[in-house]
C-alpha cells in the first residue's frame, strides 16, 4: 500500500510538471507568434527615422538707412541667419546670395525705425522676408523651403 500511495503522489507530481511545462510552452509560443504585432517585422522599419538636422543660410551683416522720427534717417543693423528645409533650398540661396542680398536690402530700408525696434516689429518683418522668397530670385528657382529668418544681430540707430 505504501508502494501505491508513494506512485500516485510521483504520478501527481509528473503531472502537475507537465501541465506547468506545457502552459509556459503555450505562453512563449503565444508571445512569440501574437506579441510583437505593433511592430514592423523588418529591422529597417524598426528603427525609427532620425529628424534630419537643421540647415542654416548664414548672412553677412546688413546696413541700412530707414526712415527715422523727425529726426530724419537713421540707421538699421541687421544680421540674419535662415533656417532651411533642404539642402536644395541651401545650395540655391548660397548659389543666390547676390540677388538674394538686392531684395533683403531694398524690404529692409523700407523699414520705420521705431516699429523696427519693437518685438512685433521684429516678428513683421520675420513675416516679411519669408514672404519675400514666395517670388522667385530667379528664373529657374526651385520651390524653396525657408522655414524660419533668424536674428542674430539687431542694432537700429
Amino acid at each position: 500500500m505504501a508502494e501505491s500511495g508513494n506512485r500516485s503522489r510521483k504520478v501527481g507530481v509528473l503531472i502537475a510538471l507537465i501541465v506547468v511545462l506545457v502552459a509556459a510552452l503555450g505562453a512563449v509560443t503565444f508571445f512569440l507568434l501574437f506579441g510583437n504585432q505593433d511592430q514592423p517585422d523588418t529591422p529597417a522599419a524598426q528603427v525609427e527615422a532620425a529628424p534630419a538636422p537643421a540647415r542654416f543660410v548664414k548672412l553677412e551683416p546688413f546696413t541700412v538707412n530707414v526712415q527715422g522720427d523727425l529726426c530724419g534717417q537713421r540707421l538699421l543693423y541687421v544680421g540674419l541667419t535662415l533656417q532651411v528645409g533642404d539642402e536644395q533650398t541651401e545650395q540655391y540661396l548660397l548659389d543666390n546670395i547676390p540677388p538674394l542680398r538686392s531684395r533683403l536690402l531694398m524690404l529692409l530700408s523700407s523699414q520705420d525705425a521705431e516699429a523696427a525696434a519693437t518685438l512685433d516689429g521684429k516678428r513683421a518683418l520675420a513675416r516679411q522676408i519669408t514672404a519675400m522668397f514666395e517670388e522667385p530670385l530667379t528664373s529657374s528657382q526651385p520651390e524653396l523651403a525657408v522655414q524660419d529668418v533668424l536674428f542674430t544681430e539687431f542694432i537700429v540707430q
